[in-house]
């Protein structure tokens, strides 16, 4: 059975596959994905927090909005991964361009909590200013991806 860092790397991987099959894989069925609420990066996706509440919401964002908002991919670096008993938690920066050609820079931090081999929750914590600042600059945020 994997442990509660390798069921969180896990989960990049299954994500960086875009394969909606390794996704569901990667989570448990009553899976959540909790994201600060009204970030820039779920403003510009045109996504709301309960989109992420359900496997099949996150692998629609991953498979498919994700892909609409960062056309290029994205470069994910991995800082800090750190593990004690069900919970990983993992800093990483996260480098692309937006779909209306802005460069996304940002710091991330992830904390992940497992069941049985599989991530049950994932609750992001990122600096929300400087996302906004990223995405939208000066202008009133949006959707980008309709």
């Amino acid at each position: 059975m994997r442990t509660a860092r390798e069921a969180a790397l896990n989960v990049w991987k299954a994500f960086a596959s875009r394969d909606p099959e390794k996704i569901r894989a990667a989570f448990t069925a009553d899976a959540r994905w909790i994201a600060p609420p009204g970030n820039a990066t779920a403003i510009a996706s045109g996504r709301d927090a309960e989109s992420l509440l359900t496997v099949d919401g996150i692998i629609a964002f991953i498979t498919g909005v994700y892909n609409r908002l960062f056309p290029e991919g994205a470069s994910i670096e991995f800082m800090t991964v750190v593990s004690e008993g069900d919970v990983a938690v993992i800093e990483q920066t996260y480098r692309a361009r937006v779909a209306n050609g802005r460069m996304y820079d940002n710091r991330y931090c992830w904390v992940f909590l497992a069941r049985d081999g599989k991530i049950c929750e994932m609750r992001e914590y990122m600096d929300t200013h400087s996302g906004f600042a990223s995405i939208f600059g000066d202008e009133p945020p949006r959707s980008l991806v309709d």
